[in-house]
């Protein structure tokens, strides 16, 4: 199951006024595909965060940024041309890495994202409720 999460990583908070389309914070598995040194490497891993235009994941193998990779969806098995734009905090010996795909392609996440207007800090409180239709009573 994928864990959602509403607000952006610190790290690239500040740049969040670039952004081309909304960041959704979830958990989704990965297969990334590339070269280093011309050897052929693959590594399964988990998104941090995603987007229309790529998203951030965390990866043991050392890629470089402007290095092209490939992003592969297990479940649809959708593999995605990308490009590494970031490189960020190093942590149990795996790189937050931010990737771009060469064209945007919302549907390779298979997730609804939210509408351009969205504020996370205008969600709905836990406990409340929309009005409900009045019922009708049985005769």
């Amino acid at each position: 199951m994928a864990d959602v999460k509403p607000s952006m990583p610190s790290a690239v908070a500040e740049n969040a006024d670039r952004r081309r389309s909304h960041r959704v914070n979830i958990t989704m598995p990965v297969v990334v595909k590339g070269k280093i040194n011309g050897q052929a490497f693959e590594e399964e891993s988990h998104t941090i965060s995603v987007n229309a235009h790529g998203g951030m994941i965390r990866l043991a193998a050392k890629v470089m940024r402007t290095q092209q990779i490939s992003l592969v969806n297990p479940k649809t098995t959708e593999e995605m041309p990308c490009t590494v734009i970031f490189l960020g905090q190093k942590e149990n010996g795996k790189t937050e890495v931010g990737v771009e795909f060469v064209q945007p392609s919302p549907r390779f996440w298979r997730i609804a994202f939210p509408p351009e207007d969205w504020d996370p800090t205008e969600r709905k409180r836990p406990g409340s409720s929309a009005p409900r239709p009045p019922q009708a009573t049985p005769r």
